[in-house]
């Protein structure tokens, strides 16, 4: 089992500046998987407790000279704690601009899989290694991760990473992140449950009750992916919870509940700076899905490179 890979300066950007503070918001311990093509970043996807989320990156996205070898099919995949792993980027980071001041050679950040016996400790261990290469001598980081998984839990995993793909039918773009974000904030403090409705109208109807206070946002007119019909033009004066409750009866909406804390958590995500946000209700109300978009630098073209989703544990059965 051998995996070996250069990091780019775009993959240290993207890593150092922008996913590891995400991914670190979503939880301490994540899978890291390496394919032939694809370094991916996995959260609670076999434990299935809290939200579980996804971070594709193509291996062009982060490495060049990207070197793998495994028995599974070229795939290893092991448990790591993501602020260690941030802070061996971000140091590994900041050795090399010390050691790149003055030096007509470009320092190269080499990341590879290494066994290596630990002080006071006759068994050896498996690390994630980096390696910084100045003008006189290397600095080396070990990162320590779990022992990588067998054939039958990364089979496991694949399965897991594989459902979790699956599109609900229909998705509504939020485009502003932040005007989300001013909302759960005020609502953190009323309550710890969200009913979250999205209807094929491209609506967003989020709303938080309790005995005292009900809190509500709307957002209409959003765009729609997969399956949109148009809005009725008798609802056009009724409230927002009217319409969201007769969209949910006519098979037009679907609405599940989630945790509040949960929601505020996956807006962490705004750290990785997507250009735009979809939100999905699965089939049956399985869960609520947040897809993330990013744009090629420069342009309104989506970046195939990188994908970046979550799914919400909903708190009942939803409705259709």
């Amino acid at each position: 089992m051998k995996f070996k890979a250069f990091l780019t300066e775009n993959g240290v950007n993207l890593l150092e500046k922008r996913f590891l503070p995400a991914l670190d918001k979503m939880g301490k311990i994540c899978h890291l998987y390496f394919t032939r093509d694809h370094a991916i970043f996995l959260h609670n996807l076999l434990n299935g407790d809290g939200i579980q989320s996804v971070a594709q990156f193509r291996k062009e996205a982060l490495f060049d000279d990207y070197r793998i070898s495994s028995q599974n099919e070229d795939r290893i995949a092991f448990a790591i704690d993501v602020s260690l792993l941030h802070r061996a980027v971000r140091s590994s980071v900041s050795i090399c601009t010390e050691f790149g001041s003055g030096s007509t050679e470009k320092n190269r950040l080499q990341i590879k899989l290494v066994k290596k016996l630990p002080p006071n400790s006759t068994q050896p261990m498996p690390f994630l290694t980096f390696e910084t290469k100045g003008y006189k001598s290397a600095v080396i980081q070990d990162v320590p991760i779990s022992k990588p998984l067998s054939r039958a839990q990364l089979l496991e995993l694949q399965t897991a990473l594989d459902m979790a793909q699956d599109l609900p039918q229909t998705l509504v773009q939020v485009p502003d992140l932040n005007q989300l974000q001013s909302f759960v904030d005020r609502m953190k403090h009323v309550g710890d449950l969200l009913n979250v409705t999205i209807s094929k109208y491209g609506d967003l109807h989020l709303q938080i009750s309790t005995t005292m206070i009900t809190l509500g946002a709307e957002f209409r007119k959003l765009l729609v992916i997969g399956d949109k019909v148009d809005s009725p033009a008798e609802d056009r004066n009724l409230s927002a919870q009217s319409r969201s409750t007769r969209a949910v009866l006519k098979g037009d909406a679907q609405s599940v509940q989630v945790s509040v804390r949960h929601f505020a958590k996956s807006l962490q995500y705004h750290l990785a700076k997507p250009d735009c946000a979809f939100y999905g209700i699965a089939p049956q109300g399985a869960c609520l899905t947040v897809i993330f978009q990013f744009f090629i630098p420069g342009s309104r073209q989506m970046d195939k490179s990188i994908s970046l989703h979550c799914r919400l544990p909903v708190l009942d059965p939803g409705s259709n």
